[in-house]
């Protein structure tokens, strides 16, 4: 009866060891910060030789008086849902993103709001659609860098006081609805054809240049125009073809011109 009652002596002994031992120690990792409360007030460790009292390493703690809230470093990849925009020239379009942000401080993080996960995806969610609003749908698709800095700015200056810095915000997706695709590519198409016109007006104006300087060149050098006719006949017999044709200065025929006009009868 002996060796049971000293079983049976050690058995709670056991239990309330292993007990506090489970709600003394803890173990923090590098990334990894607590906020200690003792009687419902912030207090640090009771031993933490890594750190100032919140981690990371070892930490004991006071059994059912101190609570630990653990909280991570590390940077948090958030999507932000897709939200409904109304742009500032009256464009309906439906924007998604990404938000990148970590904790600072712990203790503001625990204490200073309820839920810094929550909040923080709240704050991107309503800032997203603010700023979106005061873009003009040209805006926001051609100037994304400046309005994700102009993103990340407003979020970051109010989730500070929480304690959690953002790093930046990324604009995914820009989902237009399918009319105003259509109205784009309209748009884009008629530019597309402005462009080829006027690359064709600027060549036939070259074009038309280029032939009025051959023409005052040819004017001055009557022999020219000689040489010229001799260059296209040859030209024409190297394809071997049946049409030949010979030039007739046009300078032959102004007396002949000028002797109808002279003889034709005046009309009454």
């Amino acid at each position: 009866m002996g060796g049971f009652e000293l079983i049976v002596g050690i058995v709670p002994v056991l239990v309330v060891v292993i007990f506090v031992f489970a709600t003394s120690v803890r173990i923090l990792r590098e990334y990894e910060r607590a906020v200690i409360f003792r009687f419902g007030r912030r207090a640090n460790a009771v031993f933490n030789p890594g750190g100032d009292g919140s981690g990371p390493g070892l930490i004991l703690l006071i059994p059912l008086v101190d609570k630990l809230v653990k909280v991570s470093l590390r940077t948090v990849t958030m999507d932000v849902p897709p939200q409904d925009v109304i742009t500032r020239d009256n464009v309906s379009v439906k924007v998604n993103a990404v938000i990148f942000f970590r904790v600072l401080d712990a203790t503001k993080a625990v204490i200073s709001v309820e839920d810094y996960l929550y909040a923080t995806s709240q704050m991107a969610q309503t800032t997203l659609r603010s700023v979106l609003g005061q873009q003009e749908l040209d805006d926001l698709l051609a100037s994304r860098d400046k309005i994700n800095a102009e993103l990340t700015r407003i979020i970051d200056q109010h989730t500070s006081p929480w304690g959690v810095k953002v790093a930046t915000v990324e604009v995914k997706n820009v989902d237009l609805p399918q009319d105003m695709q259509r109205a784009m590519s309209k748009q884009a198409e008629a530019e597309r054809e402005r462009r080829a016109k006027v690359i064709n007006a600027e060549g036939e104006f070259q074009a038309a240049a280029k032939l009025a300087e051959a023409a005052e060149v040819l004017s001055r050098f009557p022999i020219a125009v000689q040489l010229r006719y001799l260059q296209t006949m040859r030209e024409v017999a190297s394809e071997r073809n049946t049409t030949t044709f010979f030039p007739l200065p046009l300078d032959l025929f102004a007396p002949l011109l000028r002797a109808f006009s002279a003889a034709e009868p005046p009309r009454s």
